[in-house]
């Protein structure tokens, strides 16, 4: 009886090491993602390999350590300090990366600048309500829309829509997978010539006495093919570098914030418009699915130094599973 007694707390204390091992283990399984993703971001290694379609998880990655340590912080048994300190080192670091697209910049905008209202959407192949569209266009009195994945049937679709009498200006190139719409006159219409999987087009809109020039971006996507994504990135970050100012990108670029190539496109002299307004974490795709809400966003405006971001906002359109992007740019003095 005694024996069997004695035995019953060493037996009680091996189950609590045992268990206390198991939710350590398990805890470290869940944060391998998270630190995976954070050392990819560190190093780049996004970059034209396999690493780049799951690094649009990365502040997904982040809530998920925020939620480990908190169940570590609240569950004795898995509070040893050294645990708790390297799962705070790996939240904070990731919580570092994001906070500043969490913050809007403060930069001031005279009243009287002229404004730009530009949209982006990805039709789906021009499966998006045509008639939400143009309704859309009119009642956010947009000036400029860039749509992509939109072949002749979807823009002929677009004008039965009412689309011409509201923007009779256009740049229409269903072949290469990006046209451009405009209230006003268009003019140094076209494609580019450089290293992207199909041309993208561009046009000249006149804004407040200033050429405002445009580039409806659509990328190829880093599941079919990581590196010729990153050539394509690559060749925009070429192009925004030889580009002034007053100048657009805007479309869907396959690319989240926490790329590799889209901050260096960035670092080439561009602004996100949703980065520079604090709301750096919008999600624009999927969309259309009823157990799967939008989780990342690859929809983006960009612009130049001689521009400041306004306002941005993401707009569901029946049909595509892509939301649509609406932003209001000023033109600052020069």
């Amino acid at each position: 009886m005694t024996g069997t007694a004695a035995e019953a707390p060493r037996t009680a204390a091996r189950r609590r090491t045992r268990g206390r091992a198991w939710g350590l283990v398990g805890c470290g399984v869940v944060l391998a993602a998270p630190a995976t993703l954070l050392a990819v971001r560190l190093t780049g290694l996004d970059a034209g390999t396999p690493f780049a379609m799951p690094m649009v998880f990365f502040p997904w990655s982040t809530a998920l350590g925020v939620l480990v340590l908190g169940v570590m912080v609240a569950v004795p048994a898995l509070r040893p300090w050294w645990a708790v300190a390297v799962v705070a080192a790996l939240v904070a670091a990731q919580v570092a990366l994001l906070l500043p697209r969490f913050t809007a910049e403060s930069r001031y905008v005279p009243p009287e600048s002229a404004r730009l209202r530009v949209a982006t959407v990805n039709t789906d192949g021009g499966r998006a309500d045509p008639h939400a569209l143009v309704d859309l266009v009119r009642t956010g009195r947009i000036d400029v829309l860039a749509v992509e994945q939109t072949p002749s049937r979807g823009l002929d679709a677009l004008d039965k829509a009412g689309l011409g009498a509201l923007m009779p200006y256009r740049e229409l190139r269903p072949e290469y997978d990006s046209s451009i719409y405009s209230r006003h006159p268009l003019s140094h219409a076209g494609t580019t010539r450089i290293d992207t999987a199909w041309p993208q087009t561009t046009a000249q809109v006149t804004v407040g006495g200033r050429r405002v020039e445009l580039v409806a971006v659509h990328t190829y996507y880093p599941l079919g093919d990581p590196k010729r994504w990153t050539r394509d990135m690559a060749a925009l970050t070429s192009l925004a570098g030889r580009s002034g100012p007053d100048t657009v990108f805007l479309g869907d670029f396959n690319a989240s914030l926490d790329h590799t190539p889209m901050r260096r496109l960035l670092a080439a002299g561009l602004t996100d418009t949703h980065d520079a307004l604090g709301r750096g974490w919008a999600r624009t795709w999927p969309v259309g699915h009823t157990l799967v809400p939008p989780l990342i966003q690859l929809d983006h405006v960009l612009y130049g130094s001689g521009l400041a971001g306004v306002s941005v906002a993401e707009r569901t359109l029946p049909g595509t599973d892509h939301r649509a992007v609406v932003a209001v740019l000023a033109l600052l003095p020069t």
